[in-house]
């Protein structure tokens, strides 16, 4: 699984700017945090960055007025998934991660497949995971750490789906349907990649 190095965690409290547009709530509530609504803010002096933060019940996320409505979807919800991931931050060890890689297995693919180790490695800056069939290895990106949980599921779930089917075929494919949030998980790595490929991407923290 490729993947370009991704953005800064964001999650801070900016301070208002002048000039900055008030939209209604949008989008969906972060999971398990609480709160009830999202408010998107555009600003005009706001020009390469995206921040979002807790305000009471509500999620603000701060973008720059020249997004598309597109864009503004797609980073509010990495925004989301970021603040949750950094309110329920705990990076699993090697066995836990194992276990869980042993759990899904059993979950999605009737234990058949069987990885014999599953580690983080700080090695891999090109890719958020990889297998070795031959030996049943799982190696997963030290980047993923701090991810919302189903993304680093989503990762764990393809790479076990290796150990059964090598290459990227459509019986591949077929094993990962399995995965309730695949799709999901995919847009979220897909928008960390395309961060960085934005000729000035938005960053977080201040303005």
């Amino acid at each position: 699984m490729s993947v370009d190095p991704s953005p800064r965690v964001a999650g801070e409290t900016p301070p208002r700017g002048a000039g900055s547009q008030q939209r209604a709530p949008a989008g969906r509530p972060p999971r398990g945090s609480g709160t009830s609504a999202v408010e998107v803010r555009r600003s005009a002096r706001r020009s390469r960055t995206v921040s979002a933060y807790r305000e009471g019940d509500r999620t603000i996320v701060l973008i720059p007025a020249r997004m598309s409505e597109a864009e503004e979807r797609r980073w509010v919800t990495v925004m989301l998934d970021k603040l949750a991931a950094q309110e329920s931050r705990r990076v699993l060890g090697d066995s836990e991660l194992t276990q869980r890689a042993e759990r899904l297995s059993e979950q999605y693919f009737d234990g058949r497949a069987r990885p014999t180790s599953v580690r983080w490695v700080t090695n891999q800056n090109t890719r958020w995971g990889s297998c070795t069939p031959a030996e049943g290895s799982i190696r997963l990106s030290h980047r993923l750490q701090g991810m919302p949980e189903y993304v680093v599921d989503y990762v764990l779930v393809h790479e076990l789906a290796h150990l059964l089917v090598p290459g990227h075929g459509a019986r591949f494919w077929r094993l990962l349907e399995a995965y309730p949030r695949t799709e999901r998980a995919r847009g979220y790595l897909e928008g960390v990649v395309s961060a960085d490929r934005l000729p000035h991407p938005p960053t977080p923290g201040g303005e």
